[in-house]
């Protein structure tokens, strides 16, 4: 797809892979709009991305999500991409010491619901549009699940699974559907943790090649060896995998 001219919303867009995305699509000539929770990390981006457009919002609220939405369709009728990228991670062990309610509905809302709700929500807006894309930033995670962090692995399954479904339903459409398996990635959630990460910047500029080489489901980085594994030995990718990296 072409990657200049695009008006470009990114949840959880203030820092780590949603701001190194944002910088790197704000210098191919598009308007980039990032949203987050954290109103300090949005005040430093809008400062250091010129013409960058930053917006508080929590997107595991519907209320606002719906106003996120509203906001969009008044002053941004051009938007054509949306990347649902905001995720958190929380570590439970349900052997032990199960996650109440709340947390576990938290994760999943975050995850999963928010960008299904964000994607519904947008695509009347975004097929109006010449050309359009809906962009999930999943992660190796939902190949071979890590013992620490089921819900989390199992949001990005399903992120990873509704892409795929809703690529068939909108094969006949402008909207292009994009699945992005992320490998290890060196940002906030991961710190001090694993081996072998890559840089948000080096994820965004293999992520903007796979857009432009129309790459529907991209796995970067280790995560294309974690997939190869899984087909052939799937077992052993389970294992590798089971005590996170």
């Amino acid at each position: 797809m072409k990657l200049a001219e695009h008006t470009v919303l990114i949840t959880g867009g203030a820092s780590g892979i949603g701001l190194a995305l944002a910088r790197t699509l704000t210098r191919m000539d598009n308007k980039v709009i990032v949203v987050g929770r954290d109103r300090g990390k949005l005040a430093d981006a809008q400062e250091n991305i010129p013409g960058l457009t930053a917006l508080s919002c929590d997107i595991g609220s519907e209320e606002q999500r719906e106003s996120l939405v509203s906001l969009l369709e008044r002053d941004y009728p051009r938007l054509s991409v949306l990347v649902n990228n905001a995720g958190i991670q929380c570590h439970s062990r349900f052997d032990s010491a199960p996650p109440s309610l709340e947390t576990i509905a938290r994760e999943v809302e975050i995850n999963f619901i928010a960008a299904v709700r964000l994607d519904a929500m947008l695509l009347p807006l975004l097929r109006q549009q010449k050309e359009a894309a809906l962009i999930h930033i999943s992660s190796g995670l939902s190949i071979a699940p890590k013992a620490d962090a089921p819900v989390y692995c199992a949001t990005k399954a399903a992120l990873s699974s509704f892409a795929r479904a809703l690529r068939y339903q909108l094969e006949h459409t402008p909207v292009r559907v994009f699945d992005v398996l992320a490998p290890l990635v060196d940002t906030a959630m991961t710190e001090g943790r694993g081996r072998g990460k890559i840089s948000p910047e080096a994820f965004a500029s293999r992520l903007v090649a796979g857009l432009a080489g129309d790459r529907y489901t991209m796995r970067i980085g280790k995560t294309r060896l974690l997939y190869a594994l899984h087909r052939l030995a799937p077992g052993l990718a389970y294992r590798i995998m089971k005590d996170g990296l």
